[in-house]
């Protein structure tokens, strides 16, 4: 199923409206399930992870998570549209 542009451009319009950490918070809550919720979050923490050079084995074992996971974070970090490496260097 395609997502009319209409309805990203409105999503992307929301995302770019929150002013502060507490928005986001709304906001995210409001949004996602707690499921997906822990599931970007714990994304996020690999990706950071990834960047930070530490190996996937080890990242696996301090997240509780799959080697598959990792791997799947790595090819978004190496292949993906390039917001993770923005948000990388921008958190710097």
């Amino acid at each position: 199923m395609a997502i009319p542009p209409k309805h990203l451009r409105d999503l992307y319009q929301l995302f770019a409206s929150v002013e502060n950490t507490k928005e986001a918070k709304f906001l995210l809550h409001d949004i996602l399930t707690p499921q997906e919720l822990e599931s970007v979050a714990e994304r996020w923490q690999l990706v950071q992870a990834l960047d930070s050079g530490m190996p996937q084995r080890d990242i696996a074992k301090k997240l509780s998570v799959s080697i598959s996971k990792i791997t799947r974070g790595s090819r978004q970090l190496q292949y993906g549209s390039g917001g993770f490496g923005h948000f990388l260097k921008k958190k710097k």
